[in-house]
């Protein structure tokens, strides 16, 4: 069972909700979304390191009718884990999803505290969906949404660089990620219905 990249994360994502707008955290995580499939729709933080979820909060409340998706890592999170039960108390929704490698390798490889369990954290801060994959079919087979969902997906180290540097400047992410969220939200729903409000969903158990 070969392990997820976050390109193959990134393209799942894409695939089911080509018209997300996904605000990616800083370092590796934008990079390789940037090479992956740069758009109009990806917000890249290239340098905010915890602020992918508040970023994606804030747009999800002010665009409802919009597909959230903040990109997270595992380092990121541990940074701003008071993220959580922000997002929970908001009513926020949005696919939180959680690249977990286990080590901010963007800054060379150290090593995150390995006993976090994000989905227990993500149930305790008050989110009603949690899901856990592991390899492909699990993220293809997995239900996310509608609601605030936290999607932990188990990754591995690269086996190749993480590609070229966003080449946008700040002031044109934020311009062209404003002219995608005043374009009219698609109205055709991209995502299986949910079940009941505090189920644990599973790709793998979480």
């Amino acid at each position: 069972m070969s392990q997820l990249t976050l390109s193959e994360i990134a393209l799942e994502l894409l695939r089911r909700h080509p018209d997300a707008v996904i605000v990616s955290t800083c370092g590796f995580t934008s990079r390789e979304l940037f090479n992956a499939a740069d758009r109009p729709e990806n917000f890249y933080l290239v340098g905010s390191m915890g602020m992918a979820a508040p970023i994606a909060l804030g747009i999800a409340l002010a665009r409802p009718g919009r597909t959230v998706i903040a990109l997270d890592g595992d380092g990121s999170l541990l940074m701003n884990l008071n993220v959580l039960p922000l997002l929970a108390a908001a009513g926020a929704d949005l696919l939180h999803v959680v690249a977990d490698n286990g080590m901010h390798e963007s800054t060379g490889g150290q090593r995150t505290v390995q006993q976090a369990d994000f989905t227990a954290l993500a149930r305790a801060a008050g989110y009603p969906h949690t899901v856990l994959v592991t390899d492909a079919d699990e993220l293809r087979a997995a239900r996310l949404g509608p609601g605030l969902t936290l999607l932990h997906v188990l990754t591995g180290p690269r086996t190749a660089g993480a590609g070229r540097r966003v080449t946008h400047t700040p002031q044109e992410l934020v311009s062209r990620v404003r002219t995608a969220l005043a374009a009219p939200a698609p109205t055709t729903p991209t995502t299986p219905a949910a079940p009941a409000r505090g189920t644990v969903l599973a790709g793998a158990a979480a």
